[in-house]
């Protein structure tokens, strides 16, 4: 099922210059990593980039591993998002960005990066992308996935028990220490700014609206050439 918030689908412009930029948002968890690759899976190849909010969490050098460990990873400041800002810039300007990459085991950014050039269609995903205004000016369509928090802290601890490296106890100490209380402080209020709210489990609704977007990105798509 899909709520409209401020805004419409008509948003989405005719050319494919400046490109297309969908955000993604909601808690932890909340499958907008799903919804990015629904909207993906359809276009042409070399057509969409997908950008993670996460790779752009601040390097802390300074800091010993334990104290990297200890951080509250769930509030905004920890994003660098005076650089994230300028990449996203620099993709509606048609330019090419040198992402970050980040290690989420060491929790800290890797002296590599990733070169991202033009893409018609760019998809920004992350918890906070909508809690500053001029990250959300610059989104075409704003989507924010709106999942209960039981299944979203079972998918938490699945991810970062496989994919980070964390244990049980210490991926539980901190959903009670930062992730809850910054997910209720920053990340729910931003469903406000959401054009399209998505409920777990839309269902029919959910593939009609999915399949809307996904038609006019392939319009962009074809518009650039792809």
């Amino acid at each position: 099922m899909i709520f409209p918030f401020e805004g419409h689908l008509g948003i989405f412009p005719a050319m494919a210059q400046p490109p297309v930029l969908i955000g993604i948002a909601g808690g932890t968890g909340a499958g907008k990593s799903t919804i990015a690759r629904r909207l993906v899976r359809p276009l042409p190849a070399g057509s969409v980039v997908v950008i993670e909010h996460d790779s752009y969490y601040r390097d802390r050098p300074d800091l010993r591993p334990e104290e990297r460990a200890r951080l509250n990873y769930d509030h905004p400041d920890a994003l660098d998002n005076d650089l994230f800002f300028e990449h996203l810039s620099a993709l509606r300007r048609g330019e090419t960005i040198e992402k970050p990459i980040y290690d989420f085991v060491t929790h800290r950014r890797l002296e590599k990066t990733e070169r991202v050039v033009f893409h018609p269609v760019v998809i920004v995903e992350g918890i906070l992308i909508f809690v500053e205004r001029r990250l959300r000016d610059l989104m075409d369509v704003k989507l924010f996935v709106d999942t209960p928090a039981d299944i979203r802290v079972l998918r938490r601890i699945k991810r970062d028990i496989r994919e980070r490296g964390r244990d049980f106890d210490s991926v539980r100490r901190q959903y009670y220490d930062t992730v809850r209380p910054m997910h209720l402080e920053f990340v729910e209020p931003c469903k406000q700014h959401a054009d399209l709210i998505i409920p777990e489990g839309g269902g029919g609704n959910l593939d009609i609206a999915l399949e809307v977007i996904t038609d006019r990105l392939q319009k962009v798509a074809s518009a650039a050439g792809h």
